[in-house]
């Protein structure tokens, strides 16, 4: 007798006159004992796995509390509510309206001389009296052409180095000139200096009231740890950087300075320093960074000396001190929670190029760099400088505009960084709030999907996003800190 391997078309159609119907369903185990399910637009529920197999079972009976729980976050829909279609629609796409506004942050790399030495720095840096790798107004405006150009309202200018007061008048030259372009364009535009302080002085601080400039700054912790990571002539960064923070501060307001630290073998026992020394200045966020994969950081070994799994416990801990801070009535925010929190929480994308789909390379930020060469993030940037140029997608005094974005290497990895078509992704309950980061792929594995079982990245990642869903199911506390982030 000839053996069935298939049931009979009557049983499938049995199931689609159930009493709800399923709409697209993603899971993922949580712990042993249950699963995280998630829709397209990235509404959770956490499942025992015997709800998960009633649900997809179609056993579920209508007006339980779990029936109204899963039908008001689009997971089934009944007769009742066809409506819902139209509703998970109209959040996808507002989840991908960022991908039509196009380009928001421009980099400007005004200089590649630096006065530090760190040895985790991403980039290779040159010594003060390197004239030579200043960017020109030339390439100035060339790259002003660039970020008028695009067709987003909401334009960020953000000035990069090395350490880009050293070549100040150039970022005068830069803001000033695009005042003069948005009187044309009337575009939003807002510009961040990202600064190690040590040039800082009254003609700055004056300049950026005048302007509205934001300043962003490294804060490693406490002063032996700060200055063991980021040492300069004279071992006083710390002292420098602190100084200047308050002075940034007491003149532009508080909200006008941030500060961001990069997580060393030393720091990962010292979370909790890291974060009071935050507290102590009056600081209101703070992000916790592992290494990155390029430039000093591996020439010198850095990268190596811990792996991901040991970042994530440190994460983990600094994110239970910063909620109990929280809780005790100082409202400190970790940056890289907040960005998940309200992806995971709202409608909106927070535009965070790391965890775009399509990833936002290109499209989300671009960087001109001093020599006019034009990169597709600053991560791509970092490569060349070890001497792989794969993301250099044009020059800035050869290419124009529709070259530059219509470069093959940046619509090839666009297009293979989509996550619902990426292997191991596409299957991933954490798919709604991840990126594919080719950039990190390649420079890791030499393919700009890679082997998501061996990506770090994606380690780090679901390891985040697992923790902040079990906080938000199981400590009522720290979930009611975590949604107000999300605000």
């Amino acid at each position: 007798m000839l053996r069935r391997h298939f049931k009979e078309l009557e049983e499938f159609r049995a199931t689609e006159k159930a009493g709800y119907k399923l709409l697209p369903i993603r899971f993922t185990a949580l712990d042993e004992q249950r699963v995280v399910a998630t829709n397209i637009v990235g509404q959770q529920a956490v499942l025992a796995r015997d709800e998960l197999r009633d649900v997809v079972e179609h056993r579920v009976n209508s007006g339980t509390p779990l029936y109204d729980d899963l039908k008001s976050k689009h997971f089934i829909y009944d007769d009742d509510s066809s409506i819902a279609l139209e509703l998970l629609g109209l959040k996808y796409r507002t989840k991908l309206n960022q991908v039509a506004q196009f380009t928001g942050l421009h980099i400007f790399v005004v200089t590649l001389r630096c006065d530090y030495s760190c040895p985790y720095c991403q980039v290779s840096r040159q010594t003060e009296d390197k004239a030579a790798y200043d960017m020109t107004e030339e390439t100035a405006d060339r790259a002003l052409d660039m970020v008028f150009r695009s067709p987003n309202h909401a334009l960020k200018i953000e000035f990069q180095g090395g350490e880009p007061l050293l070549n100040f008048p150039l970022i005068k030259y830069i803001v000033e000139r695009a005042e003069e372009l948005n009187e044309v364009y009337e575009r939003d535009v807002q510009y961040v200096i990202a600064t190690n302080l040590s040039f800082l002085d009254d003609e700055v601080l004056d300049f950026c009231k005048a302007y509205g400039v934001v300043i962003s700054t490294s804060l490693d912790g406490p002063a032996d740890l700060h200055n063991k990571n980021r040492p300069r002539p004279g071992k006083n960064g710390h002292a420098i950087v602190v100084e200047n923070i308050k002075r940034v501060q007491s003149t532009l307001g508080r909200g006008q300075i941030s500060a961001l630290m990069t997580t060393t073998l030393d720091s990962l026992s010292r979370v909790r320093e890291i974060i009071d020394e935050y507290v102590s200045l009056g600081l209101d966020e703070v992000f916790l960074r592992p290494l990155s994969p390029y430039g000093f950081a591996v020439r010198t070994g850095q990268i190596d000396r811990y792996n991901t799994e040991k970042w994530v416990e440190f994460f983990k801990e600094g994110l239970s001190y910063i909620i109990d801070i929280n809780k005790n009535g100082y409202p400190l925010r970790e940056i890289y929670s907040t960005i998940i929190m309200r992806k995971m929480l709202t409608p909106q994308e927070p535009g965070y190029v790391d965890l775009r789909s399509p990833a936002g390379i290109g499209i989300g930020a671009v960087v001109y760099n001093y020599d006019a060469d034009v990169y597709a993030s600053d991560e791509g940037r970092m490569l060349a400088e070890m001497g792989e140029s794969k993301f250099c997608i044009g020059n800035l005094l050869s290419n124009s505009y529709e070259e530059i974005f219509g470069n093959d290497v940046l619509l090839d990895a666009i297009e293979r960084s989509v996550t619902v078509s990426v292997p191991s992704c596409s299957d991933c309950a954490f798919l709604p709030y991840c990126g594919s980061d080719p950039v990190y792929h390649w420079a890791t594995q030499k393919d700009v999907v890679g082997n998501k079982a061996n990506s770090g990245f994606c380690q780090k990642n679901m390891g985040i996003f697992k923790h902040l869903i079990t906080l938000l199911e199981d400590d009522e506390d720290a979930a009611k800190i975590l949604r107000q982030w999300a605000i």
